[in-house]
């Protein structure tokens, strides 16, 4: 299972086992990791699972769709050229050892 580490604004980390198949956001919300709130529950209508992907995991990332670019525009804090929804993010074994950094806010 891939490991994925959510790093809080205070600089403390998460590591979770979040299985394939399964979104960086689902994985945060089953283990109760404060700071990704999916208020839509994953169905990518309201930016509050906004993460900033450690630039060495950008790469591996999926490409963002036109849809997760529009909702970006909404997000809390500060959109950065890394900014990702976390519900867009589906666990592949690629994605092992991925560090996503939590934002101040999300709403």
């Amino acid at each position: 299972m891939p490991s994925i580490t959510y790093v809080h604004t205070d600089g403390s980390r998460e590591v979770l086992d979040v299985p394939v198949g399964t979104s960086v956001m689902r994985g945060a919300v089953l283990n109760s990791v404060d700071g990704i709130v999916a208020e839509c529950g994953g169905e990518m209508m309201c930016a509050t699972c906004h993460v900033d992907v450690d630039e060495a995991y950008v790469d591996r990332m999926p490409a963002q769709s036109d849809d997760e670019k529009a909702m970006l525009e909404f997000t809390a804090s500060e959109r950065k050229p890394n900014s990702r929804l976390s519900c867009q993010l589906v666990v592949t074994p690629e994605m092992d050892g991925l560090v996503v950094y939590l934002p101040e806010s999300q709403v």
